[in-house]
């Protein structure tokens, strides 16, 4: 099956446009929202689409994407049912790629080879894994290289440039770039220094780089775009996603389209 995410950061690339990647947790708010919050996304600019896993201990998220993941595991999401949905996405006519983010203990709980199989058979394209080191990830790495899927790793303005290099010569897809240290969230201004980072990680990653974690406005993301390939917004679209559910998700979706066009101006 071909890479969809490969496809979409070169085809950008020829564009001379920015990856806009967007990250929702899976049935939140509802589990019967995803049929309609994934293809509006879509439609509204979305070039890729990080979908989370709900976990007990998200120990990597802020406030925000906590609260989504407690709903979710309220109304009864599990990982066999993301991966349907998936599957049901892509009967649906969703396109573009699809890149789960999930803590190592939903997938040690499938079975490492019986996750990517079934995430791949779904129409999964990639997998983050934020409480992993790359030290331990072979048994991840090889079952993704069986399976066709991409393993992406994620750097830290903490990381050293020695581990800069070797973490990006190990990501596949693209390699996810953390915008600040500590959690996820919503912030109004995001340090300084974060361009210089980027711009030391573009150096040494043959990979593309997307930047994530605390983007907030189509300025913040217009900013950022121009030491990156792609940004990630999260917190501030669940914000969106939740405040518009009673109109169909409409300001999740002008959300987006105010950063896409952020992105191409």
């Amino acid at each position: 099956m071909r890479n969809r995410i490969d496809q979409t950061f070169r085809r950008l690339k020829r564009q001379k446009r920015k990856a806009l990647i967007g990250y929702i947790t899976a049935g939140f708010p509802t589990k019967a929202s995803v049929k309609t919050l994934v293809p509006l996304l879509e439609k509204a600019g979305l070039d890729l689409l990080e979908m989370g896993v709900p976990f007990s201990d998200p120990i990597a998220d802020g406030p925000t994407i906590q609260y989504s993941s407690q709903v979710a595991l309220k109304n009864g999401v599990t990982l066999k049912w993301i991966l349907k949905s998936i599957a049901d996405l892509r009967r649906q006519g969703v396109k573009i790629p699809i890149v789960l983010m999930s803590y190592c203990n939903p997938i040690h709980a499938m079975g490492i080879d019986a996750f990517f199989q079934r995430a791949k058979s779904s129409g999964a394209d990639g997998l983050i894994i934020p409480d992993m080191v790359p030290e331990e990830g072979e048994p991840y790495s090889r079952a993704a290289q069986k399976y066709a899927m991409d393993l992406i790793y994620l750097v830290a303005p903490t990381s050293s440039k020695p581990r800069i290099r070797a973490i990006a010569a190990k990501t596949r897809g693209f390699l996810y770039a953390v915008s600040l240290t500590g959690v996820t969230g919503v912030q109004k201004v995001l340090p300084a220094e974060v361009s210089g980072f980027l711009k030391s990680v573009k150096a040494v990653s043959t990979r593309p780089v997307a930047v994530g974690f605390g983007i907030t406005s189509p300025r913040q993301a217009q900013d950022l775009s121009r030491h990156a390939d792609g940004i990630i917004v999260g917190s501030e679209l669940i914000r969106r996603i939740e405040k518009s559910a009673g109109t169909k998700f409409n300001n999740a979706a002008h959300f987006v389209k105010s950063l896409r066009q952020a992105l191409d101006h």
